[in-house]
């Protein structure tokens, strides 16, 4: 059949690495796709957020699956367009993504049907804010209530930087993402990622994966959309994994129906695990990045099948299968990320460091020009390795990492670290 994967991303790329494996797949096009997306299928140059170009296009090349990868199209109604012109989509309606496009929501989503998180207030002004800011007192958490590319939620350990974040998302800083807040306890404990696959009635488990979003070693520094990430996180152990199907996805399923719009694609649940138990944080209506990056490489089974299955409403019964093995991806961005990323540096070397066994590079954030890779964004390159254990892989991916000529840019270098040293302990 052919497919249309939606997306120019690292995510995009790892689910086009893996669709590709798929003996279903026909035709491949991918919009509107990067450097490295180019080598596995055709890259589109469509505007996804022009609904009738999409439906157009798809109807040209006779798509049977359009694959949304990002949340902004998924947020937008694109799903809903393709619906309603017959094509099938893996991935929820506009409604069912306001999961991930409305924080508040979601807060709202989990007091009325019990689902364990944070207490929370939300408000559309800055001074009732502040007032509530001084009465609760820090550590606490304040995020924009919208699509903020990952940047939009800041864990203030003083009054102060807690009141500059109210004030700059009331600023602006975050456009109309930022128009309402949401304020929230600051949850203690080790996060975790978490991902089902859903077919608006079912969920099933898929994967679990912890990510790094701090800029600086240690987990320091503001936040951004992801430095590196590790999958399988063991900390989600299968009786952790029990609770959260049973208190926060089932519950969240049952809530997205009862309100007439029942959640298709991939559900990523954010957790935070306390003392009391598995907590949601956030969810996000479709494949992390760079979580993607680590999960897929590990999946045994065909994605293309279980998504079609996903978007028929017809998931099977068993899980997918995942390879024992560990995956780890390193994320090279470019200088001064996540602040104004400094663009059009070259990149060389991509040869050597894909070499290295077990290393899969994807682009996040690159172009070509004149027969030369250059950096087109903050996020630029994922370098992700599998291994038999966190540390090989770890080791395997920072390899590679240092066989990339690019002066432009920089990365972590301790992704996993917590992994690692769970693995010396108990060696």
């Amino acid at each position: 059949m052919n497919v249309l994967l939606i997306g120019s991303g690292g995510r995009e790329h790892a689910i086009a690495n893996t669709l590709k494996k798929s003996p279903l797949l026909k035709r491949f096009y991918i919009a509107p796709g990067n450097p490295g997306t180019a080598r596995l299928g055709d890259n589109v140059d469509l505007d996804v957020a022009n609904h009738p170009a999409v439906i157009n296009f798809c109807r040209e090349a006779g798509i049977a699956l359009v694959v949304v990868g990002p949340e902004q199209p998924l947020i937008g109604g694109l799903v809903d367009e393709l619906e309603k012109h017959g094509i099938l989509a893996f991935g929820p309606t506009q409604a069912a993504a306001q999961l991930e496009g409305s924080k508040g929501f979601t807060k709202d989503l989990c007091r009325d049907y019990g689902i364990p998180t944070a207490s929370y207030a939300r408000f559309a002004a800055l001074e009732p804010a502040l007032r509530y800011l001084r009465e609760r007192g820090a550590p606490i958490v304040v995020k924009a209530d919208g699509l903020a590319a990952g940047k939009g939620v800041v864990v203030a350990r003083t009054l102060e930087e807690a009141e500059r974040a109210a004030q700059a998302m009331f600023g602006g800083a975050f456009g109309l993402s930022g128009a309402e807040v949401v304020i929230e306890e600051c949850l203690e404990g080790e996060e975790a990622s978490f991902f089902a696959i859903c077919d608006g009635v079912r969920a099933l488990p898929f994967a679990t994966a912890q990510d790094h979003k701090r800029v600086g070693e240690g987990d320091v520094g503001p936040n951004t959309g992801g430095m590196g990430a590790y999958s399988p996180a063991s900390v989600v152990t299968p009786e952790i994994e029990a609770r959260v199907m049973a208190e926060i996805i089932e519950p969240t399923m049952r809530a997205m129906r009862d309100k007439g719009a029942p959640f298709k694609g991939v559900l990523y649940a954010g957790l935070m695990l306390t003392q009391e138990g598995p907590k949601l944080i956030e969810y996000n209506c479709r494949f992390g990045d760079p979580e993607a990056q680590v999960i897929l490489p590990r999946l045994e089974g065909d994605l293309l099948e279980l998504m079609l299955d996903a978007a028929r409403g017809e998931s099977p019964h068993q899980r997918p299968r995942f390879s024992p093995l560990a995956a780890l991806t390193v994320v090279l961005v470019a200088k001064n990320y996540p602040g104004t990323p400094m663009t059009g540096s070259e990149i060389r070397n991509l040869e050597s460091a894909e070499a290295v066994e077990g290393v899969t590079i994807t682009h996040a954030g690159t172009r070509e020009e004149g027969g030369r890779l250059l950096a087109a964004g903050g996020r630029v390159l994922n370098v992700t390795a599998l291994g038999e254990s966190v540390a090989e892989a770890q080791a395997r991916a920072y390899a590679a990492v240092d066989l990339i000529d690019w002066p432009g840019g920089f990365c972590r270098r301790d992704i996993g670290w917590r992994e690692v040293a769970r693995e010396r302990k108990a060696s």
